[in-house]
C-alpha cells in the first residue's frame, strides 16, 4: 500500500514534557543545532527546576521556514513522558494538536478539542532496542528518533550531531544512542500523519549556526578584546564563566574563579588598572554584592565590562527562572553619584555583537559597562548567519608609550585616558588611581570645586554618548495608535504581537531598546508619533504601576501616555499575553 504524502509545514512547535533527569533538553538541543545545519529558523524555551534533585521540566522548540521570532504559544506537538506531564501541559496543545506520550507511564487521558493521542511505549522499546536494564537511559534519544521520522527531518545531519555528541565516551555509550535512535526512528506510529518542512527561507552569504545566548556573549566578548576576567559561579551566568575559563588561554589570557563575588570584581579592577580591558560576571545576587568595587570602577573612570545574567528575585529567588527586574541595580546600584553604561542584547545573535559594542564603549568612554541579559536568552537556542571575526575580530594592545609632559590621566576637557603601570611619564610625575576624589593627577582632594568639576565630567560623558546611539528602528507602523516598546528577551513576542495586532486592524509599531543607559538622545520625538507607548518587561508594576524601563521613561520624558504590560511568572512572554496586555490599554483609552 503506497505511503501517503507528508503534509507540508512552514512552522512547528513541538513541547517535551518530562523530568530534568529525562534528557529532554539533550533531545531539544540537538534538534534546534539541526536547524542551525539547515535553512531553518529555530528559537527554544526550556524550563529547568531549581533543586539538585531535579524534577518536572520542559523543551519546547519552535521550527520554522521562515523567520522565527518567538518560542510559541501553543503546542503543534506535545511529546510526555509521565502522567503529571500530560495533566500539566496537555492544555498547552492547540485545539486539533497531536499528544505523543509513554503508554507505559501515561494511563489516563481525555480525548478533547481534536487532539490525537498516539500511545508508545518509549521505555519498553528502549529496553528491547539497547538490550539494557536501566528503565531510564536513552529513552529520550528514542524519543528523538520518533520525532525525526515524524517531521522528515534529515536523518544524517542528526545522526551526525549525535556521533560528535557520545563519540568522545565510551563506544557502548555511542553504540546505545545509535540503537535507541535506530529504534525510535524505526518505530510504527500507526495512522499518525507524517509532516515535512517546506524548504527554508533563511538566505545569506555565510553558513548558518545555532547557539545559546552565553555562548554568544563569550564569543563576542572575546572578539571584542576582553583578555582577562575573574568571576563567582552562579546560575545562569555560570556556563559564560567556564567558557571564558577554557578559552581565555588560547587568546594569551586568564581566567580567575575568585573565592567570593567582591574579590572578583576587585581583580577584575586591577586588570584594569593594569591597561587590559577585562570582564566580570553574574546573576542579580551577585550584581549587589559587586557594587561597592563598581563605585570605585565608576570613581577611577576604569574600563570594565560587566555581565549580568538576570534571573528571578529578590534574594535567591527564582534561579532557573527569568525576570526583567535588575535594571535599576544595573543604573543606580552603586553609592552616590555612580554612571556607567547599562545595554542589553536583543536575542541570542545580538549577545555577540552587544558584547563587542560593549567592550569598545568601555574603551571609549573608560568607564563600567553593564551588559544584562537574562535567563532565557541565556540558555535558548535560535539559529543565525555565522558572525565574520575578520570583520568583528579586536586584537587588544598594551599601551605602554611614553606619556608627554603635559598628560594628565583624568583632564577636566577630555576624556579620561589611564597610563598603565610601565608607561614612562616624560614630566617624572607618575598619575594616581584612588576611589577618593581627586583632581586631573589623581590626587586626593577633598575641594567642593573639584568634585563638582568631576561629578560633571563623569556626567557628561555618557551624555555625550547618548547623542552618538541610534534610535531604535521601528517594525510597523511608524506612528498611530500603540507603540510597543521592548528589551531582552521580550523582543521577539513584542515584534510577532505586533503583526498580529496590525493584522487585526491597529496602527501599531515596535521598537528593541538596546541602550539602555543612557538612552539615545531623540527618543522622545518617536514616542510623540503614537498615542501609547507600551513598555512590556519581566518585572512588576510596583507601587506606582509602571514597570521599571517604563518608569525611567516617563521620568526622562515626562510623558503621561507612557505605560506598562508587566509579569512576574518567571516565564517568558506568550504572544496572547502582550496582545491582551494592549488590548487592554486601548479599550480604556
Amino acid at each position: 500500500m503506497p505511503t501517503a504524502p507528508a503534509t507540508t509545514l512552514r512552522n512547528a512547535i513541538i513541547r517535551f514534557a518530562g523530568n530534568s533527569q529525562d534528557g529532554i533538553q539533550s533531545v531539544g538541543g540537538i534538534l534546534a543545532r539541526l536547524a542551525g545545519r539547515t535553512a531553518q529558523d529555530v528559537m527554544t524555551y526550556m524550563t529547568i527546576p531549581s533543586t539538585i534533585s531535579g524534577g518536572p521540566s520542559i523543551f519546547q522548540v519552535h521550527l520554522g521556514s521562515g523567520e522565527v521570532v518567538h518560542a510559541g504559544d501553543q503546542a503543534d506537538v506535545l511529546v510526555v513522558f509521565y502522567q503529571h506531564s500530560y495533566n500539566d501541559h496537555i492544555s498547552a496543545v492547540r485545539d486539533g494538536g497531536i499528544c505523543i506520550y509513554d503508554s507505559g507511564e501515561v494511563t489516563e487521558f481525555k480525548h478533547e478539542r481534536g487532539i490525537t493521542h498516539v500511545g508508545v511505549p518509549f521505555t519498553t522499546a528502549t529496553i528491547e532496542a539497547t538490550g539494557g536494564t536501566a528503565r531510564d537511559r536513552g529513552k529520550n534519544i528514542f524519543v528523538l528518533g520518533l520525532v525525526c521520522a515524524a517531521f522528515n527531518l534529515d536523518k544524517d545531519k542528526v545522526v551526525g550531531i549525535l556521533q560528535r555528541q557520545f563519540g568522545k565516551k565510551d563506544d557502548s555509550v555511542l553504540r546505545a544512542a545509535m540503537q535507541a535512535f535506530d529504534a525510535g526512528f524505526a518505530y510504527h506510529v500507526g495512522d499518525l500523519q507524517k509532516f515535512a518542512f517546506s524548504p527554508g527561507e533563511a538566505k545569506g552569504a555565510r553558513p548558518r549556526i545555532s547557539s545559546d545566548g552565553n555562548q554568544m556573549l563569550t564569543l563576542g566578548l572575546l572578539a571584542g578584546g576582553v583578555r582577562y576576567g575573574a568571576a563567582y559561579p552562579i546560575t545562569p551566568w555560570s556556563s559564560v564563566m567556564e567558557a571564558l575559563r577554557t578559552e581565555l588561554p588560547k587568546y594569551g589570557g586568564l581566567f580567575v574563579q575568585a573565592e567570593d563575588e567582591l574579590a572578583a570584581v576587585s581583580m577584575a579592577i586591577g586588570a584594569a588598572f593594569a591597561g587590559h580591558l577585562s570582564m566580570t560576571g553574574s546573576s542579580g545576587p551577585g550584581l549587589s554584592l559587586k557594587m561597592e568595587a563598581l563605585s570605585y570602577a565608576s570613581m577611577a573612570e576604569l574600563p570594565l565590562i560587566v555581565v549580568n545574567v538576570q534571573r528571578g528575585g529578590p534574594s535567591t529567588g527564582l534561579p532557573t527562572s527569568m525576570e526583567q527586574s535588575d535594571l535599576l541595580q544595573a543604573i543606580y546600584g552603586s553609592h552616590g553619584d555612580c554612571p556607567r553604561i547599562v545595554v542589553a542584547p536583543s536575542d541570542v545573535e545580538d549577545c555577540f555583537y552587544i558584547a563587542i559594542e560593549a567592550c569598545k564603549m568601555a574603551r571609549k568612554y573608560s568607564c563600567p559597562v553593564i551588559i544584562l541579559s537574562d535567563q532565557a536568552i541565556s540558555s535558548r537556542i535560535e539559529a543565525f548567519e555565522e558572525p565574520d571575526l575578520d570583520k568583528n575580530w579586536i586584537e587588544p594592545e598594551l599601551d605602554l608609550a611614553t606619556r608627554p609632559a603635559d598628560f594628565k590621566p583624568y583632564p577636566l576637557d577630555a576624556i579620561t585616558r589611564h597610563a598603565p603601570p610601565g608607561a614612562k611619564m616624560a614630566s617624572g610625575k607618575y598619575p594616581i588611581v584612588t576611589g577618593l576624589e581627586h583632581d586631573e593627577w589623581g590626587h586626593p582632594s577633598g575641594s567642593p570645586k573639584m568634585h563638582t568639576s568631576m561629578t560633571a565630567k563623569r556626567r557628561n560623558k555618557l551624555i555625550e554618548l547618548s547623542k552618538e546611539l541610534p534610535v531604535p528602528a521601528i517594525h510597523g507602523d511608524a506612528a498611530g495608535d500603540v507603540l510597543i516598546v521592548a528589551w531582552g528577551s521580550t523582543t521577539g513576542p513584542v515584534r510577532e504581537s505586533t503583526d498580529r495586532l496590525r493584522s487585526e486592524g491597529h496602527k501599531v509599531g515596535c521598537m528593541a531598546m538596546r541602550h539602555l543607559h543612557p538612552l539615545p538622545a531623540g527618543l522622545e520625538e518617536t514616542f510623540k508619533n503614537y498615542k501609547h507607548v507600551i513598555v512590556v518587561e519581566i518585572n512588576d508594576c510596583g507601587m506606582y504601576g509602571y514597570g521599571q524601563l517604563a518608569m525611567l521613561l516617563r521620568a526622562a520624558y515626562a510623558m503621561p501616555h507612557i505605560s506598562s504590560v508587566t509579569k512576574t511568572d518567571g516565564l517568558a512572554y506568550r504572544i496572547r499575553e502582550i496582545v491582551t496586555g494592549v488590548e487592554k490599554v486601548l479599550a480604556s483609552a
